[in-house]
């Protein structure tokens, strides 16, 4: 491969790969890029980070239409 062995991920890398993965599109070649550069803690610390935000966004929208449809 065009990498180098020891390099770590960058932030941009992961949260492409944790984006990749919640939508369920994550290549294997990514796949394999994190299991072997990734740490699981970061990884995880996205996750969780993405997670709320996404579960915020949706509470958020819920509340616009609620608050539009005169609820």
């Amino acid at each position: 491969m065009d990498e180098e062995p020891d390099r770590p991920l960058t932030l941009r890398e992961m949260l492409h790969s944790v984006l990749a993965a919640a939508l369920g599109v994550q290549s294997g070649r990514n796949r394999a890029r994190d299991f072997r550069h990734g740490k699981p803690s970061h990884f995880i610390l996205l996750g969780v980070g993405f997670t709320a935000l996404f579960v915020l966004v949706i509470l958020g929208v819920v509340k616009l239409v609620l608050y539009l449809a005169g609820m």
